[in-house]
């Protein structure tokens, strides 16, 4: 995984000990934090097994929902940059299994390249 020990410290918006902190009991014994995104209230993370979607719910962020996606189900993805007058830029990643795509709004200032450097060297 030398392209995500490369982006972490350049191409992360939060350090791997932050994210085992926030994934405390999600993570599975051994399982290590490669790089981790944040998107306002969100996170995208890639460990060295899995990509976990954290979508934090509700005006306080309490409800927290995990979505899993282990390298090998994700078939494709698609990043779309920001225009002229659209600010915010979007990511779908299609997994094997499913017909729609999950699909995350990324805002003005997210790392969009290397969230889809992570993506594209995990999936190799």
């Amino acid at each position: 995984m030398g392209i995500l020990d490369g982006l972490l410290g350049h191409g992360s918006d939060l350090s791997a000990e932050d994210v085992d902190k926030q994934l405390a009991g999600v993570l599975t014994e051994g399982e290590a934090v490669r790089i981790a995104f944040k998107l306002i209230r969100d996170l995208i993370v890639f460990t060295d097994r899995r990509m976990i979607l954290v979508d934090k719910q509700g005006l306080t962020g309490r409800k927290v929902e995990y979505l899993t996606v282990p390298y090998r189900a994700i078939t494709s993805f698609s990043v779309e940059t920001t225009g002229s007058f659209d600010l915010d830029s979007e990511l779908k990643i299609w997994v094997s299994g499913r017909a729609d795509p999950i699909q995350r709004t990324l805002k003005r200032g997210a790392n969009v390249l290397g969230i889809q450097q992570a993506i594209a060297a995990s999936i190799r």
